[in-house]
């Protein structure tokens, strides 16, 4: 059997940390987010982003949701990392697309 094929991930809290995860959830969940999160402040807190996600997300990769706040999480903050999501300072925090 194949190696899975894997994506090294940032995080913009930690500079300078990285992870690799699987490329075919990152990549899944990475195209829900984009989808959902508007160009546009204030965006979307982080409860209203893993509840829009829902929809957009394949039952074979997170039945039932199962574990989709994680992927969620773990994509935000590559993306932001990679300053192609932007995170405000409204309370609570909101995140949109650059």
């Amino acid at each position: 059997m194949p190696a899975r094929e894997m994506v090294v991930v940032e995080n913009v809290n930690c500079p300078g940390r990285t992870s690799n995860v699987d490329a075919v959830k990152y990549n899944a969940m990475k195209k829900a987010l984009l989808k959902v999160l508007p160009k546009k402040p204030p965006g979307l807190s982080q409860r209203e982003m893993f509840h829009a996600i829902v929809s957009h997300l394949s039952e074979d990769l997170w039945p039932n949701g199962s574990k989709s706040g994680w992927w969620a999480k773990t994509v935000q903050l590559d993306l932001e990392a990679k300053q192609i999501l932007v995170r405000t300072e409204n309370k609570p925090l909101t995140w949109h697309r650059v």
